[in-house]
């Protein structure tokens, strides 16, 4: 199990990591953008 979040988190780092390189992280900004979205739906079904 430790082996698979430490794999995880490794690919998590490296993704944004080129993310930031190469697309001066306009798809972290996406992602986070519709993860307070998806977050703010929730919240209002609650």
């Amino acid at each position: 199990m430790d082996r698979l979040s430490t794999a995880l988190a490794l690919l998590i780092v490296i993704s944004v990591a080129l993310d930031i390189m190469f697309n001066s992280g306009a798809a972290s900004l996406f992602l986070a953008r519709k993860f307070m979205s998806l977050s703010d739906l929730v919240a209002f079904w609650r």
